[in-house]
């Protein structure tokens, strides 16, 4: 299994983890889960760039940089991961903040959206995303 390959699963996998957490009522560690999701989406995506990086907000940058401003996908994508990270942050470091069911179903929706959109790119020839 290539690298790109190995991502995307674990993203399928982190939306349902996600999906399974919410159902559970852990809307804080779904969310946190959707966004991981989407952060393998993202990689995965910058991977068949040959870009890597080591820093979450490296990632979003560069995802943003690429793909956003580039208009290889929509920009809304770009602003859902960087609002994702925010309920992952909450989500997973929030004492007395926590994040709603229903702003975690929204980064689930995005997640699921996410990963859907991208497949295509992922699976295009080397050289046409």
């Amino acid at each position: 299994m290539s690298e790109v390959e190995a991502l995307i699963q674990k993203a399928k996998e982190s939306l349902d983890a996600a999906r399974s957490l919410l159902r559970d009522g852990y809307p804080d560690f779904a969310a946190s889960r959707a966004y991981y999701a989407m952060f393998y989406v993202a990689e995965a995506l910058l991977a068949i760039m040959g870009q890597s990086y080591r820093k979450h907000s490296a990632v979003i940058t560069a995802f943003g940089l690429e793909y956003a401003k580039q208009a290889k996908l929509d920009a809304k994508f770009h602003q859902y991961l960087i609002a994702a990270q925010n309920y992952r942050n909450v989500g997973d470091y929030g004492i007395e903040a926590h994040v709603s069911k229903a702003d975690a179903e929204s980064v689930c929706a995005w997640a699921e959206a996410f990963i859907r959109v991208a497949e295509p790119l992922l699976s295009a020839p080397e050289g046409q995303s």
